[in-house]
């Protein structure tokens, strides 16, 4: 989208009642998973099959069909009402001002659950937004003024990862964005959007916005910075590919992008949830409760493989027992990328067994190697880094963490 087109209305003020409509809309919805799930196990049991014989998912029919139409019908009314009694005093309670805990809160159900907030219109569904001390700032030249009140030449944007906001990078009373804007004489700017949803899609929107954002920024930008964790260094790929195929004028400012602990190459435990959907499907008995593990996000399934473009699902769904079959998508030309990686182990020059990873991400992953040349990121010896004894949420507070970045960067400019 150009930036002429991109809506730059100041940012919805919170609202509790604006939650409190999303929760009872979520707790409807799950109300009928639940019942549906109730509903199967009711229709494989009735048909007293072999324990691992053919299952279903079929609704039950005759009078008991009946029985599980109705539930679900009188829960949708239910909750169609208190939606309706709730939606014209929503803006009456808005308030000024964000709220850690709440929004740590909403942060993680966008994770889990954001790609059904936002095709079901909840209020939960956060929206993409670039932030400024905990606070959303509108795409508007006297807004980032206001905000700033003296633009450098230079941004820093940082991304989050999966059930996270803009928040968590402060941590351990460490921040490596305030700490970045201070050593590069640069403002930071920190993205928030809702991780549930695809990241080819979050990465076609922070295209969009950086395109924005440059267009209205109030001083000619010098050059732009992006440091990605977890997740957010996904992000930050898609949008390189969704802002090249736009012809956008942002990708051509971007000095240098940070990843850290980004899955590039998918995480074991997304893996390992879609293993156990497997099982469960396996046997009449157990197969109802495929529906939950269905509930996970499709910013989660993304993980599996570490997917960032709309091509890496074409011809088959998101639970679907397939290979990897991403599309090979290098790294930006032009524009030096550097990876860090955690690990749990101390630091040996001698092991002699392959070294953890983060918990999370493995180390290799999170290089960005692979064994298949064409997905192999090839991200050169020099700009990768390991940070051992570290966690993957601890990349955020390490003092080593930062200061090899800094380094980085400083010898960039």
């Amino acid at each position: 989208m150009p930036a002429t087109a991109r809506k730059t209305s100041p940012a919805v003020k919170r609202s509790p009642l604006a939650d409190l409509r999303g929760a009872s809309r979520l707790v409807i919805d799950l109300t009928l998973l639940v019942t549906g799930l109730v509903e199967t196990m009711h229709h494989n049991i009735a048909r007293s099959p072999r324990p691992l014989g053919p299952a279903t998912l079929a609704p039950t029919q005759g009078i008991t069909g009946l029985v599980y139409r109705s539930v679900r019908g009188i829960t949708r009314l239910v909750g169609g009402s208190i939606d309706l009694a709730l939606a014209p005093l929503v803006p009456l309670l808005a308030v000024d001002g964000e709220r850690p805990r709440r929004d740590a809160v909403v942060s993680a159900l966008n994770g889990v659950l954001g790609d059904r907030l936002a095709a079901t219109g909840n209020p939960l569904a956060l929206p993409m937004e670039l932030c400024v001390a905990g606070t959303a700032i509108a795409l508007e030249t006297e807004a980032i003024v206001r905000a700033l009140a003296t633009p450098r030449e230079r941004i820093v944007v940082l991304l989050h990862g999966l059930c996270m906001n803009d928040r968590h990078w402060k941590r351990g009373g460490h921040d490596h964005g305030v700490s970045l804007a201070r050593d590069l004489d640069a403002d930071a700017l920190y993205l928030r959007y809702n991780s549930g949803l695809h990241i080819s899609t979050n990465g076609a929107e922070f295209a969009s916005l950086l395109e924005a954002l440059v267009a209205r920024w109030p001083v000619p930008l010098r050059d732009v910075v992006l440091v990605g964790h977890s997740m957010g260094g996904l992000v930050i790929r898609a949008a390189f590919a969704a802002g090249e195929a736009g012809g956008h004028a942002w990708p051509r400012l971007v000095r240098a992008a940070v990843f850290l602990g980004s899955p590039h190459h998918g995480a074991p435990l997304e893996r390992g949830g879609h293993g156990v959907d497997r099982l469960l499907a396996a046997s009449p008995y157990t197969v109802a409760f495929t529906r939950l593990g269905h509930l996970r996000s499709a910013g989660i399934t993304d993980l599996r493989h570490g997917s960032v473009q709309d091509a890496d699902r074409a011809g088959h769904g998101r639970f679907d027992h397939a290979a990897d079959r991403r599309v090979p998508l290098p790294l930006p030309a032009g524009v030096p990328c550097y990876a860090i990686a955690a690990s749990l182990d101390a630091e040996n020059p001698e092991r002699r067994r392959r070294p953890r990873g983060d918990e999370l991400v493995p180390l290799a992953s999170a290089l960005g190697h692979h064994r298949d040349p064409r997905l192999d990121l090839g991200i050169p010896a020099e700009r990768q880094w390991i940070a051992w004894g570290t966690g993957h949420l601890d990349l955020l507070r390490s003092v080593a963490v930062y200061r090899q970045m800094k380094r980085w960067l400083r010898a960039s400019k």
